[in-house]
């Protein structure tokens, strides 16, 4: 039964992030929310700050493994503010806490692994310089990272997926054109 209590933890302490701050929430509100003992979340986490950094982990690796393959950068964008818009309130509320970079880092790894899953499907049958790859990466995980961090930043109030399409609009054969050009720099790769 251990995976069921964690699990219901893990519920109660994002129930609670939607509905108030990071810094009021205790231990205790999450006992009494899940109906377990304090010993049992104990057993499971060590503090709120575990807990927390365990979710937002889980959460990257969730979204990771369910694209495979990714065709297109705003596919990349929309994975990686998934979580906020299906928990918008909570994450204003680590967004604004001392526990931000937990989310940062989540957001981070989403990121990367998306962008990477992209670059890599167009290049799929035209390798790269591995330099090249990986400065493609870079840029457009920065692209993506700050994209979402910003619509957080500002409050989450703009329609995030017609941006986001509207980004994707306008610079739409960007990358195709960046690898095109790496390849006629580096034909041999």
């Amino acid at each position: 039964m251990p995976n069921f209590t964690k699990e219901a933890i893990k519920q109660s302490f994002i129930r609670l992030l939607n509905d108030r701050p990071l810094a009021k929430i205790t231990v205790r509100d999450i006992v009494e929310d899940c109906g377990i003992n304090r010993n049992s979340f104990y057993y499971h986490f060590t503090d709120i700050p575990s807990l927390l950094e365990e979710l937002v982990t889980e959460q990257a690796a969730e979204i990771i493994a369910e694209y495979p393959t990714i065709d297109s950068i705003e596919t990349c964008l929309l994975a990686a503010v998934r979580f906020a818009r299906e928990n918008k309130r909570a994450i204003q509320h680590i967004y604004s806490s001392m526990s931000r970079p937990v989310y940062d880092h989540y957001l981070w790894q989403v990121c990367e692994a998306v962008v990477t899953k992209y670059i890599d499907t167009l290049l799929a049958d035209n390798p790269i310089d591995e330099n090249d790859r990986r400065l493609c990466i870079r840029l457009y995980k920065g692209i993506c990272f700050g994209v979402a961090s910003e619509w957080i930043y500002s409050g989450m109030h703009s329609d995030i997926e017609a941006d986001l399409h509207r980004i994707c609009e306008l610079k739409s054969g960007m990358a195709e054109e960046m690898l095109r050009r790496c390849r006629k720099q580096n034909p041999s790769a």
